[in-house]
């Protein structure tokens, strides 16, 4: 006799009463996440086990004529992945994305994630993942900022004032207490400065928006990059200070002399490792290098430039106290944030705790017991 299952739906409205826009709580739960990726509990797609996960992308074009056909940043993705710890659970990020959204209302990407029970697959909740996996994205580089930036950081800079760095921001700022003034850039000027003047409201400290990329960086003690996938952002070495810290969460490009001088962390080398094994697998490594975050990186390694990822640094080794991160404090640090599934589930599934507890969201039954086919 097989039991009835049921699961958990929480819409938008249920994920933000579960808490899911608590940026403190969410940098300390990417924070075990990190911990756990260190110490290797845990699993994503592929073979070696380090996918950030698996795309559809669509042909330029096609003889079926209700195929998709590519456009900017269409694609639909499955990031699965389990988790250890006390999280102990399986999930998967399922996304579709694409730029033409905005023009119907919608945001570039419409997310959703499930959780399942890690033996019998039962699904355990399903919820709208917009602001959980911006929330993540977010509680990431939060992480780094209180492993890696000086804590007298005076200056904030924000590259990119879309949600995304919004999120980044928000969890920056839990772990940055004397931050005095922050500096807004976006290549679209009213967007900066409505950036600026959220950030004045929400945190009572010195704010404005600037449309020049060189006024964005220079004096900055912690920079977060989060600029558009359509307009890479470049940025020179001169205009980065001693002491900086850049939180790189989007793509980027700068001068080879600042990456080679710098002191470099990763968000989890294995994860790296798995992009450069796809760059090779699709046959143009050098394309390929070009659509991830990481590919300025990955050139500088393979030109003997940089230290090979198996001896570099990922932050769970920083955070577990394995490897030093921030060794001085005149050092200029750059961490990459690529994403990973297992953020998305350690949150999520704090979030679905949290709905148990509270009696939030809508329960639905799969079945009374499955049928025999």
């Amino acid at each position: 006799m097989y039991p009835r299952i049921d699961f958990l739906y929480l819409s938008e409205p249920d994920m933000i009463a579960a808490g899911v826009l608590d940026a403190e709580r969410c940098v300390t739960i990417c924070e075990e996440t990190f911990s756990l990726l260190g110490e290797g509990d845990y699993l994503m797609g592929g073979a070696n086990h380090n996918s950030h996960g698996l795309n559809i992308v669509f042909p330029k074009e096609t003889k079926f004529p209700n195929m998709p056909v590519a456009g900017p940043d269409r694609r639909f993705a499955a990031m699965p992945g389990y988790l250890g710890g006390r999280f102990d659970v399986c999930g998967n990020k399922w996304y579709g994305s694409n730029h033409a959204n905005a023009q119907k209302g919608l945001p570039r990407s419409v997310l959703t994630m499930m959780l399942n029970d890690k033996d019998t697959g039962a699904p355990l909740a399903l919820m709208s993942a917009n602001l959980l996996s911006a929330a993540r994205t977010g509680g990431v580089p939060g992480v780094a900022a209180k492993h890696l930036a000086n804590a007298d950081s005076k200056v904030v800079s924000v590259i990119g004032c879309g949600p995304i760095n919004k999120a980044c921001f928000s969890a920056i700022m839990t772990q940055l207490k004397a931050v005095e003034k922050v500096v807004c850039f976006d290549i679209f000027l009213d967007k900066a400065n409505e950036f600026a003047a959220w950030v004045k409201e929400t945190y009572d400290v010195e704010a404005v928006g600037v449309d020049d990329a060189e006024a964005g960086f220079r004096g900055a003690d912690v920079v977060t990059v989060a600029a558009s996938r359509l307009k890479p952002l470049f940025f020179n070495d001169e205009w980065i200070k001693e002491g900086a810290t850049i939180l790189v969460s989007g793509p980027f490009n700068t001068e080879e002399s600042f990456l080679t001088s710098a002191k470099i962390v990763y968000d989890h080398t294995s994860l790296q490792e798995a992009y450069v094994e796809d760059a090779v697998a699709s046959g143009n490594k050098e394309a390929y290098y070009s659509g991830v975050i990481g590919g300025p990186f990955f050139r500088l390694i393979d030109a003997g430039k940089l230290p090979p990822l198996h001896d570099s640094t990922g932050l769970g080794d920083v955070v577990n106290g394995k490897k030093p991160g921030r060794e001085t404090p005149m050092d200029r640090v750059i961490f990459i944030a690529c994403g990973m599934a297992v953020f998305d589930i350690s949150w999520g599934y704090e979030c679905y705790q949290t709905a148990l507890k509270n009696g939030i969201g809508q329960s639905l039954n799969l079945w009374e017991k499955p049928s025999q086919a």
